[in-house]
């Protein structure tokens, strides 16, 4: 005759508990990874965007890039890591040259500026949280 499941298996709350202790620990610390690696490449990437600008206007990387922005001598993907990048800095001095680049209209990637890196930017420099952004900055 078989024994019932529940005297072969009696609860074990200490188990329980060491299994949800490490289970929550082993979450946290992966989060804790995906959150530091996230902010190492956008900061490598903020940081390129602003060399190659810089690389032509030195000084100020906020006002490098609106430079950037605003060349035509780039192409569009460039000149849009630009934006975002500014976006990324989410510096105020830079709405003006987001503004001015802001159509209304749906993105036409092959001919302007894509408006939604545009509109993402422009709500970052008014000072929309960026809690990726504070970690690295």
């Amino acid at each position: 005759m078989s024994t019932p499941l529940r005297a072969r298996t009696p609860w074990n709350a200490r188990r329980w508990l060491r299994l949800i202790t490490r289970g929550s620990l082993i979450g946290l610390v992966l989060i804790a990874a995906f959150a530091v690696g996230t902010t190492w490449v956008i900061e490598s990437a903020v940081h390129a965007a602003s060399e190659a600008a810089l690389a032509e206007r030195p000084g100020d990387p906020v006002t490098a890039l609106m430079a950037y922005v605003e060349s035509p001598a780039h192409t569009l993907q460039a000149r849009n890591r630009a934006v975002w990048a500014l976006g990324q800095l989410a510096d105020a001095r830079a709405l003006p040259v987001l503004e001015k680049h802001v159509t209304g209209r749906p993105c036409e990637h092959d001919r302007a500026l894509c408006q939604y890196e545009l509109s993402k930017a422009i709500r970052l420099c008014r000072g929309t949280p960026n809690v990726l952004a504070s970690i690295w900055r």
